[in-house]
């Protein structure tokens, strides 16, 4: 007699035995999830709005925002979202109504894994990774009870696990190329998409002034009211001093709304407007003073995130397709002195566009192997940019982590420098996980590597 296999006993042995199930680390396509989740009830019952989240870029800063100014107006928001950077219970959160975002604990997530497990063997599946975590975040928001659920999609839209759930609002942030070989070569490919996260009637917020012709289709097929970035709500441009700007949208009802005195905020202007339109959308109330202090709290680490290390200044930006690393470069201030770039990368991006983008602000490069799936070598990084720019590639040096890269870095820059570190999750995850453990950078002189 075949004993029954025993449970993991600890949230990490969980996530090993997750990982290694399925035969593939990405399948997309609904029916195992849709499977799971009816046989646990969960696709159906839910008694508060819930917004999904779509976009090639952004999205992340736009649930940040909304999550934080639904808080501070006193509502329970049940957040999903991937991928994390130090711990696995970043994806799944609540910020209650005293404005304190929690992680799901370890105790809560290993129970929630269980019961998936056990539902999966019930109805003879396997799952993924992503449709794990997926199918065991709305296992706890189910138990949570919130105000508000907003749920992050992972990849595309259509066939993500996310999508089992109906949206009462869709929002698509942004639609660029990144996953070109799950989404297409085109904005319209990967806009056709994004779009499948719409339902029959219900409002789409477009987070972008360019809407692809396959976005607009899929609105018009499926009757949804379309609220469109430069045309229905925007920041006002004209702002009223450099601590302050604007911004005009309308409600559910269709009438003008604008709200003044806005702080600038920390993460892009673009994203809270999106949020504060969706705010509008919403069945709930939240006043003019919670989006005030939602501005000021929404943090979002990996985005744009200036911290100092070792008395040096290092933004860390996860920003992996040419269309972030351009917004980035964007968003860079100028300064007196070099900015050096750790760079380390996936291989199924499209590496040579993105340190394109990045080349006009980068004065030394200094590329790191990810030591991951799909992890790309410091060599290869090195060959996407002589491919792009010959010859006349500026200072160029390989290492072996992103870790070492940093230590060099560190070890180069003057006061009036700064570094960057840039590309992937992967690369940003490990500098902040060596500062987090108080992590003392060795000299340079004793690390040098080179390509």
């Amino acid at each position: 007699m075949t004993m029954p296999e025993a449970q993991p006993a600890s949230l990490s042995q969980w996530l090993s035995r997750i990982e290694a199930l399925h035969p593939a680390e990405i399948e997309l396509g609904l029916e195992r999830s849709c499977r799971v989740a009816d046989q646990l009830g969960l696709r159906q019952g839910w008694h508060c709005p819930i917004v999904t989240l779509a976009g090639t870029n952004g999205k992340g800063s736009t649930q940040s925002y909304l999550g934080a100014m639904l808080s501070a107006q006193g509502y329970r928001v049940a957040s999903y979202s991937s991928p994390h950077l130090l711990r696995y219970n970043e994806r799944v959160r609540l910020s209650d109504a005293q404005e304190v975002d929690q992680c799901a604990s370890d105790q809560q997530l290993c129970d929630a894994f269980a019961a998936i497990d056990q539902a999966r063997l019930q109805v003879g599946v396997s799952l993924t990774y992503f449709e794990y975590a997926t199918l065991a975040a709305l296992w706890l928001f189910r138990e949570w009870q919130p105000d508000v659920v907003l749920l992050e999609v992972g990849l595309g839209g259509r066939l993500d696990a996310v999508n089992i759930i109906d949206a009462d609002i869709a929002v698509i942030t942004t639609v660029a190329l990144d996953h070109q070989d799950w989404l297409g070569n085109d904005r319209e490919a990967v806009g056709f998409e994004k779009a499948g996260i719409l339902r029959s009637g219900k409002p789409v917020v477009y987070g972008e002034p360019d809407l692809p012709a396959s976005v607009a289709a899929q609105v018009e097929q499926l009757a949804c009211p379309l609220y469109h970035w430069g045309a229905d709500f925007s920041p006002v441009t004209e702002l009223a001093s450099p601590t302050q700007w604007s911004w005009r949208g309308v409600d559910r009802a269709g009438q003008p709304v604008e709200l003044t005195q806005l702080p600038i905020p920390s993460l892009p202007f673009e994203n809270a407007s999106t949020a504060i339109q969706v705010l509008e959308l919403l069945p709930l109330t939240v006043a003019g003073d919670s989006i005030r202090k939602g501005l000021i709290r929404a943090q979002l680490a990996g985005r744009f995130q200036q911290v100092r290390w070792q008395q040096q200044l290092l933004i860390l930006d996860v920003a992996h397709n040419p269309h972030a690393a351009a917004h980035l470069v964007n968003r860079l201030e100028p300064i007196a002195g070099k900015t050096l770039a750790v760079v380390g990368m996936l291989q199924d991006k499209d590496c040579r566009s993105t340190l394109a983008a990045l080349a006009p602000a980068i004065d030394q490069w200094l590329f790191c192997d990810l030591d991951v799936p799909r992890g790309c070598t410091a060599v290869q990084l090195k060959a996407s940019l002589s491919a792009e720019h010959g010859t006349d590639a500026k200072s160029v040096e390989c290492y072996g982590s992103p870790l070492k890269a940093c230590q060099i870095a560190l070890e180069l820059c003057q006061q009036s420098d700064r570094i960057l570190v840039v590309g992937s999750f992967f690369t940003v995850s490990a500098v902040l996980a060596a500062m987090e453990s108080g992590f003392k950078p060795a000299l340079a002189s004793e690390m040098k590597e080179s390509c």
